[in-house]
């Protein structure tokens, strides 16, 4: 009877992660297969690291696809000398070259990384922890991680300093096709990357108590705009109200509610002005820290948004302001960030409260106040603004 032809289903081809190719290479060196699986894997995670048997009977079964896959794919002379180790050995026994030639030859056998893939599939036992600790449980995650965050996204994670970070995101950036994600453009760019590198201290701008070299220059426009939190801001000089450059509006060299007569502070400009204010609650560091918030979101407003000195603000300005702080432009608002963070934003997402705009503005009323009594400004604008309107709800006892 003559031979009729069978059929043979084939299984499934398994795929590896540049982990088991990792460990594979050290196994291949003959190093014990429970230091490789102490080194490589997480026992929790990779069931086949749990023992050091069932570590090694993985990487022999790796071994061996990685072998029959060179068999097909690779040229005629590797499979000649995979055959003839075949069967001498009864299975392929591979060096450190061989293995490297058989890994060209058997690239199909490669996982393609996927944004539901567990981050321990792809980075060291270590690293996985880390991000998982912080709940960035798959690839996906850490990449909607990088990117609500930034070039300071690693700060928040424990022991993932700035270099291996720049190798995480050179990964994901590598990998961007296969995951269907994007890494933003300023996430490997460290902690200045919102700020444009045209933004530095220029001779045309005035900048903070600082050193220049941390000084940003705060302008754009108010739908793109450039920010820096207070002790980083520089203004430009047609915008400090001091008295060297041309004044705010065109209407002279000094802001036009400055005073004439004998200062009592040592201010050449608006910022110095403030910065005295606040220097006297240095000894209460919680209300210096929220008086330099709501002063910082003023000036950033009044240079952005109104293009005008502090201190020719007017009261038509000043209603402008407290109508800002019911609706804040979006690009002003944002997570929370580092200060140092170029997407540090001086709103938080969801706006204030009416009981916080009323707060900020008797903050300025009373700081506007204190300018003018030391003879900074010939008057106080915030005088003629009424607190914005609170609900005041009444509890039966």
């Amino acid at each position: 009877m003559a031979n009729q032809t069978q059929s043979l289903t084939l299984p499934p081809p398994r795929s590896y992660t540049r982990t088991d190719f990792t460990a594979l290479r050290a196994f291949v060196q003959r190093l014990p297969a429970a230091t490789i699986a102490r080194l490589y894997y997480d026992p929790d995670l990779a069931p086949h690291a749990a023992t050091s048997e069932a570590m090694e009977r993985y990487l022999r079964t790796m071994r061996d696809d990685l072998v029959q896959l060179a068999l097909l794919h690779g040229s005629t002379v590797l499979a000649q000398h995979l055959k003839a180790s075949i069967r001498q050995h009864g299975s392929a026994k591979l060096t450190a070259v061989t293995l490297r030639m058989v890994e060209q030859a058997s690239t199909l056998a490669a996982a393609v990384p996927a944004a539901a893939h567990p981050v321990h599939l792809w980075f060291r036992p270590l690293v996985a922890r880390r991000l998982a600790g912080e709940g960035i449980a798959t690839l996906g995650a850490l990449v909607d991680w990088c990117n609500a965050r930034g070039g300071s996204w690693w700060r928040s994670v424990p022991r993932i300093g700035a270099l291996r970070a720049r190798t995480l995101v050179a990964w994901l950036r590598r990998h961007e096709a296969a995951l269907g994600m994007r890494v933003a453009a300023d996430v490997d760019a460290g902690d200045d990357a919102g700020s444009d590198a045209s933004a530095r201290v220029s001779p045309d701008a005035i900048g903070g108590q600082g050193g220049t070299g941390d000084l940003v220059v705060i302008g754009g426009s108010p739908l793109a705009p450039r920010l820096a939190p207070f002790e980083r801001l520089a203004v430009p000089a047609a915008l400090s109200g001091g008295d060297g450059g041309e004044g705010a509006r065109g209407t002279g060299q000094r802001g036009t509610n400055r005073a004439t007569a004998f200062a009592f502070i040592r201010a050449p400009h608006d910022l110095a002005a403030i910065h005295a204010y606040l220097h006297r609650y240095r000894d209460r560091p919680a209300t210096c820290r929220a008086y330099t918030r709501e002063l910082e979101r003023l000036v950033l407003w009044a240079v952005i948004v109104r293009g005008t000195a502090v201190s020719s603000l007017t009261v038509e300005d000043c209603e402008a302001y407290k109508d800002f702080l019911a609706a804040p432009a979006p690009a002003f608002v944002g997570p929370k960030q580092s200060r140092v963070s170029g997407r540090w934003r001086p709103f938080a997402p969801g706006g204030l409260s009416p009981d916080s705009q009323a707060y900020a503005v008797r903050v300025l009323r009373a700081a506007f106040a204190w300018l003018t009594e030391v003879r900074y400004l010939a008057g106080n604008p915030w005088s003629a603004v009424h607190d914005p309107v609170t609900v005041t709800r009444e509890v039966p006892v």
